[in-house]
This record gives structure tokens, C-alpha cells and sequence, in this order.
């Protein structure tokens, strides 16, 4: 009588350089306990220096290996047809001088940028007519509006990422979270497709 394994492979893999992939470590499983243990260390694939930092391991290749090991098996499918595993070396140390000229470069940037867009819109003009309306008075440098601006701008974009530091304000994600989501999403489906050599075929493939 065939037993039934349900197979449902992760979408994504850190791993190490010339690290063993096991079943288990790409792979979730439902089996029975004495098939799951015996699936669950069987080798998919071996890491190796020319295999770079992308990998893409195909749906079929893991049920021809799991067929060999087990046969008279139905295997069931569930979810993506190949996982991305991504070879990841060492962390080198962060160097503080380098950490140090991109936080610079980053904030003067963002200020001037900033300081230029008020420029475009006229911002200084816009608040000393607001002044000069509400109070009937002319002032260069109405400060009453511009430095609860300046608070509130700072405010503003803290809520708009939705992080202040390290600390997340809530579980929504920020707009830059989904952008960033969505480019690795496109990034991932690229990888899947072209790094995937059992999807496509060349005319001299034989």
C-alpha cells in the first residue's frame, strides 16, 4: 500500500559555503513518523565553490531523490516549485570609519534635500503669510511656526517608517518595507527563473 508524504518546499535558504542541504533544512514534511525520520537527513545537495552565491533547487530534483530513497511513495505538493538558497560567507566587521562617511553622507544629503524642496515650494514665505494673516503682523523669521515645523517634520517621517532606532512602533509595515518586499519578490522570481537550469532548455542542450 503507498504511503503519502506532503512536501512543501521554503522559499528561501541561507546557507553556508560548502555546507550539506538536507531535506529537512529546505522542506517541510508531513509523513509517517518512521518515513518523516529517515526523509528528513536525506542529502540534496552539496555546496560547493562554483555554485557562487545563488542557488535554485527544483521540485523534481527533490522528488527523484526522495523516490530513490522511498519507493512506492505518492508525494504531494504544496506551495513554491523551487526554493532559492543563498550562499552566504562569513560577516566581515563593519568598519567604523566607513560606517561613519555614509551616515554622513546620508544625513547632509537628506537635509539638503530637504532645504531644497522648501525652497521649491517656498516654504519661508508660505509661513510668514500665515504669520503676517493670523497675527497682522510682519515677521522674517516667524519662529511660533517653524520650529513646531521643524518638530513635526522630524515626527512625521518617524511614523511614516514606523521605526524609531531598532524599535518598531507597531506591526504594520512601513511603505519602505513594501517596496523593499516587493523588490525582492521580483529579485527572487528573476533568480527562480534564470538561475533555475530545469526550467529553461538551449538549442545545443541536449
Amino acid at each position: 500500500m503507498e504511503q503519502t508524504v506532503y512536501i512543501r518546499l521554503r522559499h528561501r535558504l541561507q546557507t553556508r559555503p560548502n555546507a550539506t542541504i538536507f531535506l529537512k533544512d529546505i522542506a517541510q514534511l508531513i509523513a509517517d513518523e518512521n518515513m518523516y525520520e529517515q526523509l528528513k537527513e536525506l542529502k540534496i545537495y552539496e555546496v560547493s565553490e562554483k555554485d557562487r552565491n545563488m542557488i535554485v533547487i527544483d521540485i523534481m530534483r527533490v522528488i527523484r531523490l526522495m523516490t530513490m530513497t522511498i519507493p512506492n511513495t505518492e508525494i504531494q505538493t504544496v506551495g513554491p516549485s523551487q526554493i532559492i538558497v543563498e550562499v552566504v560567507a562569513k560577516k566581515r566587521k563593519v568598519s567604523l570609519p566607513l560606517f561613519i562617511l555614509v551616515w554622513l553622507l546620508l544625513f547632509f544629503g537628506a537635509a539638503l534635500t530637504i532645504m531644497n524642496f522648501h525652497e521649491d515650494v517656498s516654504m519661508r514665505a508660505v509661513q510668514q503669510r500665515i504669520y503676517t494673516i493670523m497675527t497682522g503682523e510682519i515677521d522674517a523669521n516667524p519662529l511660533i511656526f517653524q520650529i513646531p515645523y521643524s518638530f513635526g517634520l522630524g515626527l512625521g517621517m518617524i511614523l511614516f517608517f514606523n521605526h524609531l532606532f531598532k524599535k518598531r512602533l507597531n506591526e504594520e509595515p512601513s511603505p519602505l518595507e513594501v517596496e523593499m518586499f516587493n523588490y525582492q519578490m521580483d529579485l527572487d522570481n528573476y533568480i527562480s527563473i534564470h538561475e533555475n537550469k530545469e526550467s529553461m532548455r538551449q538549442v545545443d542542450d541536449h
